[in-house]
């Protein structure tokens, strides 16, 4: 049971009080009764209106799926159909031309272009590593991914044929990003004589063993080192290739995560204080040998000039809040409802981000500063519509004269995945637009949406003709053409999703080059290794260059955003593709949700059903459930087939999960196995399709069970 104490009128949970006034308070100049007198106000002021937004939703869903019962099918009348949108508010009038005015942005997001890494806040061990990711060896992420097109690695140590192929492509690497001014990498003498490249102006400094290079704002730190085992045998020393990957990190408290709960939501603010404050370390097993880890220190290099040139040792930190939908145990408001969750996260991540204001100075060191602009930078996702982000530009603004910021300190990232927010969001990005840092498309909760909202049209197409339908090309179109056009170009993140295979590099070296080619400057990767041999796109593609280039393009209309991919009447699909379509479904759901309610896993590398990891959190997990929900309701499949499935596909789970002591096998009784048959039976229930209501019942349902 958790145990509560009283502050200002509000119950709050112990452990959330404890770490509020004994660990986030502190040295950030506001006072416990401030605190929770501004947390009592906020909540009497924002928690009707969240509430209200939510209702909004329901009413626009309600009316959505009267229009298609009466309308099934593709739309016939696209006019029509636009004209109904707009009687029931679903779409707004677009805002006159604007260019959005946020201030004090650090590079990191407003002028530079490269990879950007989520990781659950949960794990200070992946936090860490998300916020070390700035910097990677090209050397390792070649060596150890089938990006190398070269035969792998053998085992018993390090195989000189697969080094030796490693160097050459660094090398050719080399030779593309900052060309000598004669002769080829590979043919580069002795260092202390001189590097003489093509374009003098790429030079940007040295280090005690290191030469650094900048080509489209990111840098490349190439190490000599005769006595390192690898450069010994180099021609000219070269031991390694360090290229600045992860610009951007976002610690998550949302999709990655699993927290339902006081305990769990004090957790991912303790790992963002210590982000913050600059001490997080972590330790853990690895081979045998307990590893710790903490923060990388800036780079010292000395410049062309002599000057000393400082750069960042870490990625620029995000942190993501959580949506308007939830509320969350942790604090009770008067009369016992819970308070709504993304009002706890706003104030208390923006506390714990006082401390990087401060400059908190750790131990007489410096500090580790995240943003040198004096900004805290907040992602908000699961937002439908300019209201709802109007909604949190007041409550940022509130936050911020409780913790006495100036305004706009507190920027917003603002995640283009509800389709009523890419239907309207030059109208979205107004609503924030002094504070906006970040527009991101997210294929999967976007489709998910695009199938609750247009439930009872008919049945969906299958999930993987998805990426090749109309309506996505526009949706990532209209992304980067409505950004520039609100002058987020130098200003602001225009982003693209993630990559969710973190094995299968050569394929995302093949096709995520498509992102910074189409005018995004930030991409997501599943990994640190991934960051870097992304990092090589941006240095082949020019994204501000590009950008201009789309400016000047024909953003699409409405028409292809609004195309529902829904099937004509007769599907035609035969019994075996609607088996491997439900069967494949399943498996996902089941492989994610058995992690997420029985150990807390909110994200992972998850085996689909040919045995390839995947990324999996809750967005994939949304529109799968979504997907089969659709099939249940328009008598594609029965239920007693969707059953056999999930029976059968709990098996091949079980041996997926085998190794894992952990691990919890699948039955019909388990509390995994019926939060998963929920998700599906109750999909049509869930508002908007969201997945969270169900997980976080039955997760706490685990918890309380032991």
């Amino acid at each position: 049971m958790t145990e509560y104490v009283t502050r200002a009128g509000l119950r709050i949970a112990g452990a959330l009080a404890e770490f509020v006034e004994n660990q986030a308070l502190p040295e950030t100049g506001v006072s416990a009764d401030a605190l929770w007198a501004g947390l009592a106000q906020l909540l009497t002021n924002f928690a009707p209106r969240n509430a209200a937004l939510l209702a909004r939703r329901n009413d626009l869903q309600a009316k959505l799926d009267a229009w298609h019962k009466a309308n099934p099918g593709p739309i016939a009348d696209m006019p029509g159909y636009q004209a109904f949108l707009r009687e029931i508010g679903y779409l707004v009038p677009e805002p006159a031309p604007f260019q959005i005015g946020t201030q004090n942005v650090d590079p990191e997001i407003a002028t530079m272009a490269g990879p950007q890494l989520v990781v659950p806040a949960l794990n200070d061990r992946f936090a860490l590593n998300a916020a070390n990711a700035r910097w990677g060896s090209l050397y390792d992420a070649l060596y150890g991914t089938d990006a190398l097109d070269a035969p792998p690695a053998q085992p018993g140590g390090y195989d000189a044929a697969r080094g030796a192929a490693v160097i050459a492509r660094a090398k050719a690497f080399l030779d593309e990003a900052v060309p000598l001014a004669s002769g080829k990498w590979a043919d580069l003498g002795d260092p202390c004589a001189g590097i003489a490249i093509a374009d003098p102006a790429q030079y940007a400094g040295r280090s005690k063993k290191g030469r650094l290079f900048r080509r489209h704002g990111l840098h490349i730190e190439v190490i000599f080192d005769s006595k390192h085992p690898i450069g010994r045998d180099d021609p000219s020393g070269i031991a390694d290739v360090i290229l600045e990957s992860a610009l951007t990190a976002i610690i998550d408290l949302e999709d990655s995560v699993a927290a339902v709960d006081a305990q769990d939501k004090v957790l991912g603010y303790t790992n963002w204080l210590g982000l913050m404050r600059g001490d997080l370390a972590a330790s853990f097993d690895k081979g045998g040998k307990i590893v710790s880890r903490c923060a990388d220190p800036d780079r010292i290099f000395t410049a062309p000039d002599g000057s000393t040139l400082v750069l960042p040792g870490r990625s620029l930190l995000f942190v993501r809040n959580v949506g308007h939908l939830m509320t969350n145990p942790a604090v009770l408001m008067a009369g016992g409802p819970e308070a709504p969750e993304g009002i706890l996260d706003a104030l208390f991540t923006a506390l714990c981000a006082l401390h990087d204001l401060r400059g908190h100075d750790l131990n007489g060191l410096d500090p580790l500063r995240n943003s040198r602009a004096g900004s805290i930078y907040i992602v908000k996702p699961k937002q439908h519509g300019p209201e709802e982000c109007a909604f949190t530009n007041d409550l940022f603004d509130a936050v911020e004269d409780i913790l006495g910021l100036p305004r706009h300190t507190i920027k917003v990232g603002l995640m283009d995945e509800e389709r009523r927010t890419s239907a309207n969001l030059a109208a979205c990005i107004h609503a924030v637009k002094d504070r906006i840092v970040f527009i991101n498309t997210g294929f999967l909760d976007r489709t998910g949406d695009e199938m609750h909202t247009a439930m009872q049209a008919g049945p969906m197409i299958r999930k993987g003709e998805m990426k090749s339908a109309n309506w996505i090309a526009a949706y990532e179109a209209r992304n980067v053409g409505i950004g520039l056009a609100c002058g987020l170009s130098g200003r602001a993140q225009i982003g693209k999703g993630m990559w969710a295979a973190p094995d299968r590099m050569a394929d995302m070296m093949a096709q995520k080059i498509a992102h910074p080619q189409s005018g995004a400057n930030t991409a997501w990767v599943p990994s640190p290794t991934a960051a870097t041999l992304h990092a090589l796109h941006y240095h082949r593609c020019d994204v501000f260059a590009v950008q201009k280039e789309v400016a000047r393009q024909e953003t699409p209309g409405l028409d292809p955003l609004l195309t529902i991919p829904v099937t004509p009447v007769g599907h035609g699909w035969s019994a075996e593709e609607i088996a491997q379509e439900l069967e494949n479904n399943t498996q996902g759901i089941l492989g994610y949700v058995v992690r997420w309610i029985d150990q807390g896993i909110g994200c992972s590398k998850v085996p689909d059903i040919h045995d390839i990891g995947l990324m999996e959190d809750r967005a994939t997990l949304r529109i799968s459930a979504q997907h089969i929900a659709n099939w249940l309701h328009h008598g594609v499949v029965s239920a007693e087939q969707v059953d056999a499935a999930f029976a059968k596909m709990a098996a091949k789970v079980d041996g997926q999960n085998a190794g894992d002591p952990l691990y919890e096998k699948l039955t019909p009784d388990s509390i995994a196995y019926r939060a998963a048959r929920a998700l599906v039976f109750a999909g049509l229930a869930q508002p908007n399709g969201y997945t969270e209501p169900l997980l976080h019942e039955f997760r706490l349902a685990k918890k309380a069970a032991g």
